[in-house]
């Protein structure tokens, strides 16, 4: 039987700590399946909470590690339509992405267009989409309106910096380090505020007195508390993510008085709730808006599998694109 790399762990905690270049064996398609040969997998925050054991939904254990990367169709099984060898696809993710190849059904996968760069695609299956919900599934916003975010630099607020430049709408983007305002300013970013400044003293200078409708949060803590204090009457904080874990005080006052709503977001609940369809959907407007340059991430390295070591240090230093993992 052929063996295939696969980056696994056998128990939860530190991915520096357990996780492992392993051999397994190579699937087979069953009638109805396809194979799938990665070309690229990302390293996404997601990824630390299912190694650690702390992520909404794990994987029984041993577990190939990561969610997110594409591949090409490379074997299919017996009754197969609508896909042909050579297409590019989504990675089959659900039993963990980095690996070498995966087995699905046809019917589970998500096309990718082929004129779609890769390492473009290999970070499009959950960022973008993301970014892309927050601004069009939770609020009903006309365009001018006024968006504020936090980790401003992360894959989903670059995305929402992009798109919310390509829909009309206006942002103001929260970062910690300085050098990050000029690169985010050149992407689209109408306002970049450093956090820890009293920025939101100044928010009603920096929207000409038009109030901030919505608030998209993936920190929490001081950076979260702020947005609260800046959104207008009826404006609406979404937390998508919790990359420090500080408290974030409950805002009575703005509650009460300012009728702030707080609401959370998960993409892989949505996709469940609304269903391929609607997911696919959602992808065509991504994949449209790479097509025709309204959405680059950057990228920031690519190592091969048997560096992924390096790659997660690298992952946890200051940059501002992706890191990719390559068989």
């Amino acid at each position: 039987m052929c063996s295939q790399k696969a980056i696994r762990h056998h128990s939860f905690g530190k991915p520096e700590e357990v996780l492992k270049l392993e051999e397994i064996s190579v699937p087979e398609p069953q009638a109805g399946e396809v194979r799938v040969r990665l070309l690229a997998a990302t390293i996404n925050p997601s990824d630390y909470g299912m190694v650690g054991g702390s992520y909404g939904r794990l994987r029984e254990l041993p577990a190939i590690a990561g969610r997110e990367g594409v591949g090409v169709v490379d074997v299919l099984g017996e009754g197969v339509s609508g896909l042909a060898v050579g297409d590019f696809v989504r990675f089959p993710g659900e039993a963990g992405a980095w690996c070498e190849y995966a087995c699905a059904p046809v019917g589970d996968l998500l096309a990718v267009p082929s004129d779609v760069p890769v390492e473009q695609a290999a970070v499009s299956f959950i960022n973008p989409p993301t970014a892309y919900c927050l601004l069009r599934e939770v609020v009903d916003l006309a365009p001018g309106s006024w968006v504020v975010q936090n980790a401003g630099n992360s894959a989903v607020g670059l995305s929402v910096i992009q798109m919310a430049r390509a829909m009309g709408l206006k942002t103001i983007s929260q970062v910690r380090r300085e050098a990050l305002i000029e690169p985010l300013k050149a992407m689209g970013a109408d306002h970049v505020v450093l956090e820890g400044s009293d920025w939101a003293k100044t928010a009603n200078e920096l929207t000409g007195g038009e109030p901030i409708r919505l608030a998209l949060n993936s920190i929490g803590g001081a950076s979260a508390t702020d947005q609260i204090k800046v959104l207008g009457d009826s404006g609406t904080q979404v937390t998508f993510g919790g990359m420090v874990g500080d408290l974030v005080r409950f805002p009575t006052r703005f509650l009460i008085f300012n009728d702030v709503r707080m609401v959370g977001f998960w993409w892989d609940q949505w996709s469940r709730r609304h269903g391929v369809e609607c997911v696919r959907e959602v992808m065509n407007a991504v994949y449209a808006m790479m097509l025709s340059g309204d959405l680059k991430l950057p990228i920031e390295e690519t190592y091969a599998f048997q560096n992924f070591q390096a790659a997660l240090a690298h992952d946890k230093q200051p940059r501002l694109g992706k890191i990719l993992l390559r068989p």
